[in-house]
């Protein structure tokens, strides 16, 4: 069973992922409400190669789509996304 955790301060943003294999997280600085910098996804090794960093930031940018935020990225997995679809450039700033 996988459970994510939200932690929410006014300056920063973490949601953990906690699985029987380890966790993995993405953290966010929240400097106004738009633009949201996220952070480099960390993932515990023994969950590497399993598509785990990347769900994560996936589910984030339907985030930032339905609460109208925009996002810089600032890890590898979140600026991959970018590249990867096209379609929702309009969700990054520079």
């Amino acid at each position: 069973m996988t459970d994510v955790i939200r932690n929410v301060t006014a300056y920063r943003r973490r949601d953990v992922l906690h699985s029987p294999q380890g966790h993995s997280e993405l953290t966010c600085s929240i400097a106004s409400p738009t633009p949201v910098i996220v952070d480099p996804t960390e993932v515990a090794a023994s969950r590497n190669g399993r598509g785990i960093g990347r769900r994560r930031p996936g589910a984030f940018l339907t985030e930032a789509r339905a609460e109208a935020f925009r996002i810089v990225p600032l890890g590898p997995f979140v600026s991959a996304q970018r590249r990867r679809h096209p379609e929702r450039a309009d969700l990054f700033d520079a």
